[in-house]
């Protein structure tokens, strides 16, 4: 039992790396796909196009699931999908919703300075272990004046608009 909860931990770890790299690597740094939806995303924040991964997501933790059953491997694919899913939950209401805690807050504050200031820097989008890493949480005071430029941004209204980023990045294609 405990071999299962530490592959579901190792999963959830394993996805704030792959966060950062997807997020980062490939939608700031070189040009991919990824970056081009992102880059609608930045232009309009209520581009949400990550709503199409959840096919291909849920139709690789099946076949897993059918090919091999449980074991701890399974655990810790099952802990990068909740990764994935904190995410969206998280990223969903820094851009739409109150903060309910200082957690969330200062998520909040740190992507919209990500967004309005300097793409460069907070690339995490759930949490800052690997900003801080690899070198992109920028230093304490540079920090404060973007975190206070952000601060009293409203969040979004209305509905997300995923269709019509997809459409806009395969015009763009």
């Amino acid at each position: 039992m405990l071999s299962y909860a530490l592959c579901f931990t190792l999963g959830i770890g394993a996805w704030t790396l792959l966060e950062y790299v997807i997020h980062g690597v490939l939608s700031h740094l070189f040009r991919t796909p990824v970056g081009s939806l992102h880059q609608v995303h930045h232009a309009d924040p209520h581009a949400v196009f990550t709503s199409r991964a959840w096919i291909p997501v849920v139709l690789i933790v099946l076949a897993v699931i059918g090919f091999f059953g449980f074991p701890p491997a399974t655990f810790a694919l099952l802990g990068l999908v909740t990764g994935f899913i904190g995410y969206e939950v998280l990223h969903y209401r820094i851009h739409f919703a109150r903060p309910h805690n200082r957690y969330e807050s200062y998520l909040r504050i740190r992507h919209l300075a990500h967004h309005a200031i300097s793409p460069g820097a907070f690339l995490g989008v759930t949490n800052s272990l690997w900003d801080h890493v690899l070198g992109t949480e920028p230093a304490l005071t540079r920090r404060q004046e973007m975190e206070q430029a952000v601060e009293k941004v409203p969040v979004l209204t209305g509905p997300t608009n995923w269709r019509r980023a997809v459409t806009i990045y395969l015009r763009r294609s």
